[in-house]
């Protein structure tokens, strides 16, 4: 049997318990202060937080005035944003540069540059290493990585873009994915200005889709394709009339 603690014993036990917990409730409090502190230096600066206690930032963010910060909004590392944004709800941005007049919602950034009058969100995932250009809109369940987006391209929803370089004016339907990656080496996709990728399309790299040119719906792209030029990559549809009649009668 081991021998019995003496109340003595107990005693300093927790003292010392107490003090443990009253070093962490100050080093809290000193944490929760700082980080006020800094969220109300902004806010005399003339950026917009809705509540201040809902935000985080890194001592080494910059953000530029007129921005709003809402809810839930983190900014870490070495994290700049510019004037007039809307930053968040749910928005976490590391070691980004961000442009003017840029929304960005309930979405992720990483190392990377986003510039003037973006839209972001709800729920995207931009990963490091993307330069995303002026006007361009990044919609819902979209995520880029290690690409070059130009300006005015539209991704509005339900995409991936990995290592590609796309131009100006392109138009992404809803369920395109560059197909970047033979189970051993990364390879690049190369979309020309005012293309237009057809919905769900596959591009897989290394591809080039030229200027002005249309993917269908539904094709696979294995082949370039020239400026200005449709590709259809896709098996004909094939009609058997009555064929469902038939089998039910069966």
């Amino acid at each position: 049997m081991r021998p019995a603690r003496s109340a003595g014993h107990d005693r300093q036990g927790r003292r010392e318990e107490l003090l443990l917990n009253e070093e962490l409730m100050r080093r809290v409090r000193e944490e929760a202060q700082a980080r006020l502190e800094r969220v109300v230096a902004l806010m005399e600066a003339g950026v917009q937080v809705l509540d201040p206690t809902t935000v985080y930032l890194d001592d080494s963010v910059t953000v530029g005035k007129g921005t709003l910060l809402l809810p839930g909004t983190v900014l870490r590392g070495k994290t700049v944003i510019g004037e007039n944004c809307e930053i968040g709800p749910n928005t976490m941005i590391r070691d980004c540069t961000v442009g003017d007049n840029v929304t960005v919602n309930a979405s992720q950034l990483n190392e990377s540059v986003v510039e003037d009058d973006v839209k972001i969100g709800p729920f995207a995932y931009i990963r490091p290493h993307c330069h995303v250009g002026k006007g361009v809109k990044v919609g819902d369940f979209v995520e880029l990585k290690n690409s070059r987006i130009g300006a005015g391209t539209k991704i509005s929803h339900l995409t991936y873009v990995g290592d590609s370089d796309v131009g100006s004016g392109v138009n992404f339907g809803c369920g395109t994915v560059t197909v970047n990656y033979d189970g051993t080496t990364k390879f690049r996709t190369t979309i020309g200005d005012g293309a237009f990728i057809g919905c769900n399309t596959n591009l897989v790299a290394p591809v080039r889709v030229g200027d002005g040119a249309y993917t269908a719906a539904g094709s696979t792209i294995t082949e370039d394709v020239p400026d200005d030029s449709l590709a259809i990559a896709r098996s004909m549809q094939v009609v058997k009339k009555q064929w469902a009649a038939k089998r039910r009668k069966r």
